[in-house]
Order: structure tokens, then C-alpha cells, then sequence
């Protein structure tokens, strides 16, 4: 695992996207900063963090996939893969928040952006970038963000938690080349939050409804049962889970 430590950077995933462009670099590249300006969340969101709190990096993935394959398999062993390591660290309730939110005690401590560039067919770059809440202790208007430290009320080692997450998803990921993508996917659901309860959500219209989860499918969809019964399938840009 080669680790490029930064003092300050615009966004992680944007640095390693460049770097690898510009060089070749070997799997499990990993790009980490105090400080990130210009971090990237999910829906075009920004990501933001006290500076020397928290862990923000990307990680590089390299992946041959097989016709049919399911890009979100590779979101699936990421959350499963921080997941794993928090629990080495804490007893904390982890839980996964489609799309890629890490929960704790129903609290957002971390999400997860993946860009793909496809490189032929068959062949795809995934910068994987990972934000955690670590050591941080006040978040403002931001009422459903926590931190391991608020949670715990504990000081946490960033290094040795960054090692045990890549540690983590390295073993996954050559993992599941031998086991069956089913058996990550059943990992997820098993802790995927608010699965089969009565939930709020939102349309990207602003429209509210409420439903139960189901599943996520295949292709990174969020199966909802909804009151009249019937089961609609849902884009990440479609639609929001309020808390």
C-alpha cells in the first residue's frame, strides 16, 4: 500500500484521478489530507471537515468486470469494508444508508464517492474517496452529522484506522474474486438502514411519500414498497431518505 500524504488539497478523488493520468500507479494507491477545500459528496454535494480531525482519501482500484457485471458491487465492499474496520475499533450500531452514508447510532459519520472512468470494455478506474468523522467535535447545522470521538468520547488514531480500512477493502476486494458477489450483497442488506421499516422520502420534485425498503438492486436502485403496494425502483438522483 503506498500512502502520498498531503498537508491541504481541493479533493482527494481529483488529485489521484490527475496523478494517475499522469503516471502509472499500483492498486490501493492511497491519497490522504488534513485538509480538503473542495470535497466531493454525493448529488454534487460538498463533503466538509475540520482540518486535522478526521481521515479524508481516496483509494485507486484498477478492475477488469465481466459482461453483465455490476458496477455497484464495487460501493457494496467499500461500505462493507469500513464497516468491518470500525467495528475493530468500536461497538458502536453501524449501518449503511443507501447510497453510501456510514452510519452509527443513526448518526452520518462517513461517506463514500466513486468515480469510474471506463478504459476499454472491460476495463475500469475506480477512485474510491472515503470521508470519516473522527475527531471531531462540533458540527454546525449540521444536526444528523456525529464523529466516533462525539460518539465514544475518545481520541482515535486516523493513521492506524485509514490502514485498517484499506487493509480491509484490499482483503474484500481479492476476496471477491473467489467468493460469489451474492454473498457481499446479502452483507449489505443484512445492515442496510431502515430496510423494511416505514420511511419518509422525498422526491427530487419535492414531493414527500412514505414507503418501505425492499432492496438495492443490482444496478445501485432503491426498491421501495409503497403504500398502495406497489414496488418502484428509485435513481440516487430520484429520490431521498429523510431521517
Amino acid at each position: 500500500m503506498k500512502i502520498i500524504k498531503l498537508d491541504a488539497i481541493d479533493s482527494t478523488n481529483s488529485f489521484l484521478k490527475a496523478l494517475s493520468a499522469q503516471e502509472t500507479c499500483e492498486n490501493f494507491t492511497v491519497v490522504n489530507t488534513e485538509s480538503q477545500t473542495e470535497g466531493k459528496g454525493q448529488r454534487g454535494s460538498g463533503w466538509t471537515s475540520e482540518a486535522g480531525k478526521n481521515l479524508a482519501f481516496s483509494v485507486l482500484y484498477n478492475q477488469k468486470i465481466e459482461e453483465n457485471a455490476s458496477l455497484f458491487t464495487l460501493n457494496i465492499v467499500v461500505a462493507l469494508s469500513v464497516v468491518e474496520a470500525l467495528k475493530t475499533i468500536s461497538n458502536l450500531n453501524f449501518s449503511i444508508k443507501w447510497p453510501n452514508d456510514i452510519l452509527a447510532e443513526n448518526k452520518k459519520i462517513a461517506g463514500i464517492l466513486i468515480e469510474n472512468t471506463f478504459k476499454n470494455s472491460n476495463e475500469v478506474q475506480s477512485i474510491i474517496g472515503i470521508g470519516l468523522n473522527v475527531n471531531q467535535s462540533q458540527f454546525e447545522n449540521l444536526p444528523q452529522a456525529s464523529s466516533l470521538f462525539l460518539l465514544e468520547n475518545q481520541l482515535f488514531d486516523r493513521d492506524a484506522l485509514l490502514i485498517s480500512i484499506v487493509n480491509r477493502l484490499e482483503f474484500n476486494l481479492n476476496q471477491l474474486e473467489n467468493l460469489n458477489e451474492d454473498y457481499f450483497w446479502n452483507a449489505y442488506h443484512a445492515i442496510l438502514f431502515k430496510k423494511e421499516v416505514v420511511s419518509t422520502f422525498e422526491s427530487a420534485l419535492g414531493n414527500r411519500f412514505v414507503g418501505k425498503i425492499q432492496k438495492v438492486t443490482k444496478d445501485g436502485k432503491l426498491e421501495v414498497l409503497l403504500e398502495d403496494d406497489s414496488i418502484t425502483s428509485f435513481d440516487v438522483k430520484e429520490v431521498k431518505m429523510l431521517y
